[in-house]
């Protein structure tokens, strides 16, 4: 395992390196070979559509890039597996979200890492910036100034802004939840559901499923400190609106008759013992990258009644927000909303749990080397690669933003 580890990780670095530096560039998509194109695309031309959008600045949609760029923008204190390396060790990750932006979106993205460890710095710095962006996608941010500061940049900007990292992940957690809840024979509602990391992605995890239906007197939110009770002073307040009255104090009790286990917080939390005393039919997120909070192989082996969803790529149901972002992005530009809501992220939640009971295209059977994949245990979301998630969760995005009068033109 750690020779594959060292393998990967020089085969990484070289793929950063060469052919040249990093995964993203610049590219023009005007002409500039004459001396004609020249003049229109600066001096004297470029003078026109500066004047049109200093007297209506909705025209910047028009005339520049705005419309379809978003910007990548992080403190790096939260980068995932890593920690806070700060915001020049993050540009790598910052490069491959925007690349991802690209390639499966259309969009362009540009990384911006922000020196700001105070969040009022990082918000004005923000807010400077904005006009430069159609949406503004808030990614590796530590808890809890990750809220502050996307509830500020919310309130004060006219364009779409998330913390990727909170509602990304939750949107992907709430449709892989549902669908195998259905195989389980269970139902949102009454499921008793036990989340393990008080963070950025857990609240936000445990907020959309409280808006799906889940019931708060069915959940137990865990911190470091243990289950985070009416009577102790949590971590941070944002996890306080998930406190119980429960003589409950430790994870292992929190697991207990549980429907649900939904972990996004550190390695090797679950035990095979903690599993066992899980309700018939138990559904494990383990999502901890790179290594969940139970070995996979060990779970299978614990329960047979079992559905295990991971963050990795390697094992069936991976979670991974990049099903989400690209095209909450994409759905919001088209239709170039002031903001991206409730209703916004409930239609993608919808539209991917429709999509996964569709049959799997060709094209990612080959990709996965698989014979065949349908809805099931063992493929509770689409994957990354599948070419309808762009046009079938764009769409069901926009019409969310128009019917909820967040959007600014029709499609």
């Amino acid at each position: 395992m750690l020779t594959e580890h060292l393998d990967i990780e020089s085969q990484a670095l070289a793929y950063h390196a060469n052919p040249q530096p990093g995964k993203i560039a610049v590219s023009i998509t005007k002409p500039l070979d004459t001396q004609k194109a020249l003049s229109l695309a600066y001096s004297p031309g470029v003078a026109a559509p500066a004047k049109e959008i200093a007297a209506d600045p909705s025209k910047a949609y028009k005339y520049t890039a705005k419309g379809n760029l978003v910007g990548v923008i992080t403190n790096g204190s939260a980068v995932l597996g890593l920690g806070n390396i700060g915001p020049l060790a993050s540009k790598p990750v910052m490069e491959g979200k925007a690349a991802l932006f690209k390639v499966f979106a259309g969009i362009d993205a540009i990384d911006i890492e922000i020196e700001a460890d105070c969040p009022k710095d990082f918000i004005e710095t923000v807010i400077r910036i904005a006009p430069t962006f159609g949406g503004i996608n808030l990614e590796d941010i530590a808890s809890p100034h990750c809220f502050e500061i996307e509830q500020a940049l919310i309130k004060q900007l006219n364009i779409p802004v998330i913390h990727d990292d909170q509602h990304g992940t939750a949107i992907t957690v709430a449709a892989g939840l549902e669908n195998a809840l259905e195989l389980q024979g269970k139902v949102l509602s009454q499921a008793k559901i036990t989340c393990v990391g008080a963070g950025a992605a857990g609240i936000a995890i445990l907020q959309l499923l409280v808006l799906l239906g889940a019931s708060k007197n069915n959940i137990l939110l865990v911190d470091r400190q243990g289950i985070i009770h009416k009577d102790d002073s949590p971590l941070h307040a944002y996890s306080h609106q998930f406190a119980v009255q429960t003589s409950a104090r430790t994870l292992a009790e929190a697991v207990a008759e549980a429907d649900v286990f939904i972990g996004v917080a550190t390695a090797d939390l679950l035990t095979p013992q903690m599993l066992k005393t899980m309700a018939p039919n138990p559904i494990v997120f383990a999502l901890s990258n790179p290594n969940p909070e139970i070995d996979p192989k060990l779970a299978y082996a614990t329960r047979k009644d079992l559905i295990l969803a991971t963050g990795r790529s390697d094992y069936p149901n991976q979670v991974n927000n990049a099903l989400v972002f690209p095209f909450l992005f994409r759905g919001a530009l088209d239709v170039r909303a002031t903001r991206i809501n409730n209703e916004m992220k409930i239609a993608a939640v919808q539209a991917l749990i429709k999509l996964t009971k569709t049959p799997v295209p060709q094209e990612v059977l080959n990709a996965y080397g698989e014979r065949e994949l349908a809805f099931g245990v063992k493929y509770i979301l689409p994957k990354i690669i599948d070419p309808r998630l762009k046009p079938v969760l764009s769409s069901a995005i926009s019409q969310a933003a128009i019917q909820s009068g967040v959007a600014q033109k029709n499609l």
